[in-house]
């Protein structure tokens, strides 16, 4: 493995050419890009009242332990001096627009995650230079150069390893992972760096014996699946490096959402109120870096006793705006109130979701569901 810049990769027969573009810190460096007395400083992006929630964190913020979804409220308390910016999806999508811009220059072969993440496959890349290495340190350039941020970038020959590199040098990084390199690698990291391992599946392994890639590598597939089910292949292929998915540039999500669980439950029509208001506000920039169109709005709500309900709203057409979605989102909401009983969890989903230059759906009626 080489994390240094300048080098280029022996590519061995028959192996893609795989980029994972990763910017650091987007948001709140957007931020801090736009107003310099921001620089330098701990900066989370999000609401800052009572039950707001930080959609992003500056690096000077993450060095007190302040991280995305955190409430506000623990986020200020770990970093007393924290600045919060009200956010600015329309700033960072035409940003971002400029980022892909850039990638297209290179290859047609984009497959973005978010606004500020994307995979490039440059086996064949239009201006013949060959190296990815090389491709990833001209990307990372233009970026700087017309936006003023800064990018991470891995290259490797699939899209698991190209991940896993992207985040290594955090931020302002470029770690190249040759063929032949991957499985070492990748026995090399704790097995919570894996992209699906989740804070619960992590603590189950740790039970199980299991902390770094090379301790997963040595479970054979019959283990795997007696303790970890449909999840069992995919983590045998990648305690090996392995990753067969191909780059795809018309990848569809099928939803788009987000929720919230309460640190206690809600009852009244005012604090729910408040908080459709902030759960507007991050879902919508979900969706927003997701570029997702849809028709359909779900609002779910978990009791106290944790039984789920929901309702759900379909227009006849793709919601162009976040004014239009906090509206479908606001009605269906007072359509429940006042509540049999307090809740403990709420969210929103935007769902059937179209892509530019699809044909519009065929017309269906509203629809309203009690599930």
């Amino acid at each position: 493995m080489s994390d240094t810049e300048g080098s280029d990769e022996e590519e061995a027969d028959g192996l893609r050419k795989i980029i994972h573009v990763d910017m650091d810190a987007f948001f709140a460096s957007v931020e801090q890009r736009d107003n310099p007395e921001l620089r330098g400083k701990p900066v989370a992006v999000g609401g800052s009242s009572g039950r707001g929630v930080v959609a992003a964190a500056s690096y000077e913020a993450r060095k007190f332990g302040v991280r995305s979804a955190m409430p506000s409220v623990t986020a200020k308390r770990l970093c007393p001096d924290l600045i919060f910016c009200k956010s600015r999806f329309d700033v960072y999508s035409e940003v971002s627009q400029q980022i892909r811009a850039i990638f297209r220059h290179h290859t047609d072969l984009v497959e973005p995650l978010s606004l500020d993440e994307a995979y490039l496959d440059v086996t064949e890349d239009k201006l013949g230079i060959g190296s990815a290495t090389r491709i990833a340190e001209l990307i990372r350039q233009e970026i700087r150069a017309k936006t003023k941020l800064t990018a991470s970038a891995g290259v490797s020959y699939n899209k698991f390893l190209a991940k896993l590199a992207s985040d290594q040098n955090k931020p302002d990084g470029l770690c190249v992972i040759r063929p032949g390199e991957g499985a070492a690698f990748v026995q090399s990291l704790p097995v919570r760096r894996f992209h699906g391992v989740g804070p619960k599946g992590a603590e189950k392994m740790d039970r199980l014996g299991i902390e770094t890639g090379a301790d997963l590598a040595a479970k054979d597939i019959e283990w795997l699946r007696a303790h970890f089910g449909s999840f069992a292949d995919y983590l045998f292929r990648a305690a090996r490096g392995i990753d067969l998915r191909p780059v795809r540039s018309s990848r569809i999500r099928k939803s788009v959402g987000g929720e919230r669980t309460f640190s206690r439950d809600l009852s009244s029509g005012s604090e729910l109120r408040e908080t459709m208001e902030d759960i507007i506000d991050i879902v919508w920039g979900y969706i927003e870096r997701a570029e997702a169109k849809g028709r359909t709005v779900t609002l779910k709500m978990k009791y106290t006793d944790f039984q789920i309900f929901s309702r759900t709203k379909t227009v006849d057409r793709p919601i162009e705006s976040k004014e239009e979605f906090a509206a479908i989102g606001r009605a269906l909401l007072e359509e429940v109130l006042p509540l049999p009983m307090p809740i403990r969890l709420m969210g929103l989903t935007l769902s059937k979701l179209q892509r530019d230059g699809e044909d519009e759906p065929s017309r269906p009626d509203a629809q309203l569901s009690l599930l």
